[in-house]
């Protein structure tokens, strides 16, 4: 089975195409252009040598064919000017420069021993245009470019969330058959009269694998957003991790406010917690403290999870993100990348890392919306 080309491969290839095609078309351009350039330069020497002969010329002699040469010019704007600097006639001309001195020549012209007169030329509308043409060329290009480099992400990014949606509706059905069965278990242990506080141990897992469920089930379509109030998420997540995590670690709540309501998917968001909490657990080896706190502003809900664990490197802030990236020796990279899309793609929030230093702890940042309802 034949490799997929990978669309930045795909993308850094149509670059590379359309640079070259840019190079080759300016190199090709200017080359026309110093030939047009030159071949204007003759005409206009030609020109004036037409021009000299008329002015000189007896009243007797045929001077039809140095008008047709004179007539002939149509393109090229054309200044004569006397020995003084001062503008005698002008030909092809729509808009006058201020100083013709600083276009193309002078070219002499020699009436007299006492009267000379000096053309100046130039470049011809078709000699402009075809300078501009490479840089309109490679505005089409660049323009193409970027067209083409947003399908490929956009395609790449559709396929992503087609697999992330497929993988996670997957797990979800593969997990409701053993459910199924526990409950079943559940209903037959309860007939026998098992000890009470056994099968609300049991009921209590089994009410987890529901939740885990529910929150795969959510993936890849629009989940339903209420309004929430943040604290009781985020206190309901912390009481559920701390009797699962080592007494050694500590949870700090700072700043929780009883009136901060967002648009929230509970089940969702409270993931988002699980997964940032968890990763914090393992940069600290299983010991020290993680603090969340809670702030705002006119128009956003900020919760930041602090962490004393080994830290992360600057360059590392966004490359954690993405799908795959992992420090640890097991594990798939996808915790975080889940966070960002459920903040990021469902609640139309932000996640980042805030701060971090090595050997002392990191800050995750999440920014939420405040509803209007609050």
């Amino acid at each position: 089975m034949k490799n997929r080309l990978s669309p930045y491969y795909i993308g850094s290839l149509i670059v590379v195409v359309a640079l070259l095609i840019v190079t080759a078309s300016v190199l090709y351009t200017n080359h026309l252009a110093a030939q047009l350039r030159q071949e204007e330069q003759q005409r206009i020497e030609l020109w004036a040598d037409a021009t000299k002969r008329i002015i000189q010329a007896k009243d007797t002699e045929d001077l039809s064919f140095y008008l047709t040469i004179i007539e002939a010019n149509t393109t090229i704007p054309v200044y004569m000017l006397d020995n003084e600097g001062a503008i005698l006639d002008t030909r092809n001309v729509t808009k006058p420069v201020s100083d013709p001195k600083e276009l193309n020549g002078p070219i002499e012209l020699r009436i007299s021993d006492d009267i000379i007169q000096y053309i100046y030329y130039d470049e011809s509308t078709l000699l402009t245009q075809l300078k501009l043409f490479p840089y309109i060329e490679f505005g089409i290009i660049l323009l193409f470019i970027i067209i083409a480099v947003v399908t490929l992400y956009t395609a790449q990014r559709s396929e992503q969330d087609r697999v992330w949606a497929g993988l996670s509706k997957e797990t979800a059905h593969q997990l409701g058959t053993p459910i199924s069965s526990l409950n079943a278990w559940m209903a037959l242990l309860e007939d026998k009269g098992i000890d009470d506080n056994m099968l609300e141990s049991m009921q209590l897992d089994i009410d987890r694998l529901n939740t885990i469920a529910e929150r795969f089930s959510k993936i890849g379509s629009a989940p339903e957003l209420k309004p929430t109030l943040l604290t009781d998420i985020v206190t309901q997540t912390i009481n559920y991790m701390r009797t699962r995590i080592s007494n050694k670690v500590t949870i700090e709540q700072q700043g929780l406010n009883d009136d901060a309501v967002v648009q929230l998917n509970a089940p969702l968001f409270s993931w988002v917690l699980e997964n940032l909490i968890k990763n914090a657990l393992d940069a600290m080896n299983g010991k020290g403290t993680i603090t969340i706190t809670m702030g705002h502003d006119e128009e956003n809900i900020c919760l930041d999870i602090t962490d004393t664990g080994r830290g992360i490197d600057h360059n590392h802030y966004k490359t954690i993100f993405q799908p795959g990236y992992t420090s640890k020796k097991r594990g798939w990279g996808l915790g975080l990348s889940l966070a960002k899309r459920i903040i990021e793609d469902y609640h139309r929030g932000k996640i980042f890392v805030k701060s971090s230093e090595i050997g002392v702890g990191t800050t995750f940042r999440i920014l939420l919306k405040q509803s209007k309802n609050s």
